[in-house]
């Protein structure tokens, strides 16, 4: 334990450095946010600077947890560098837990910025259950996209995995209610998805509604499909790293 701890923190550290992660997890959501979030009125039946916090929150968190680890996953393979981790008393899924540790920790100060702006720019007043339970909701709803993550970065090459990391990444923001509101059809078919989910529990939660029981169940659902294809990847690409 003490080795996927250490090797955390240095993974911790290294993203710390990196500034496109950092743009595009901490800075591009405050940007958007500080935009457009006093442009509408409302959304999903709660202020629009509510719906946007919600939002932007869980894009940092999701952006971080899927593209910081997927590329760097694929070219850490592609080094050997995972194949060097094998030689040390590492256990065999110390890695796969580190980085995943490591988004967790990342993406939860992207969150904590974001729903800071919200209360003091975009003047949200929430009780303080609800701020910790929509902190909570977008934490682990995104987090969960570090398993998706494992599972692009052992299985493709570092030009593959850009290029799917890219794809998947437009599409659960687009259809999951990220950039903009869903309602029809589209919102319809962002039921779906994982990013709805987190999104429409959290709005719920501020707006003192009850939340469909689905919507919980979706992101387990989801959390399983990621684990379990994650899983998949690390055992079939097991003796070629």
């Amino acid at each position: 334990m003490r080795g996927i701890l250490l090797l955390t923190q240095t993974e911790i550290m290294r993203l710390r450095r990196n500034r496109r992660y950092v743009i595009f997890t901490v800075a591009l959501p405050v940007v958007l946010y500080l935009l457009w979030s006093k442009l509408g009125k409302t959304a999903y039946d709660i202020p629009f600077a509510a719906y946007y916090m919600v939002a932007m929150a869980t894009f940092g968190a999701f952006a971080g947890a899927l593209n910081g680890n997927s590329i760097r996953i694929s070219e850490e393979r592609k080094a050997g560098w995972i194949r060097q981790l094998r030689l040390t008393p590492l256990p065999a899924s110390g890695y796969v837990i580190a980085k995943i540790l490591t988004a967790m920790v990342t993406t939860l100060l992207s969150i904590v910025i974001v729903m800071l702006i919200g209360r003091f720019y975009g003047d949200v007043h929430l009780d303080a259950w609800q701020w910790l339970v929509v902190g909570v909701i977008i934490w682990l709803g995104s987090t969960i996209f570090a398993a998706l993550a494992v599972a692009i970065g052992y299985r493709y090459p570092p030009d593959q995995a850009q290029g799917i990391t890219i794809l998947v990444y437009f599409v659960f923001s687009i259809f999951g209610g990220i950039w903009f509101p869903l309602t029809g059809s589209l919102g319809n078919v962002a039921k779906f998805t994982p990013t709805y989910d987190a999104v429409k529990i959290s709005t719920d939660v501020i707006g003192n509604l009850s939340v469909p029981g689905y919507l919980i169940v979706g992101l387990f659902v989801w959390l399983v499909i990621f684990a379990g294809l994650a899983t998949l990847s690390v055992r079939s690409m097991a003796e070629t790293v």
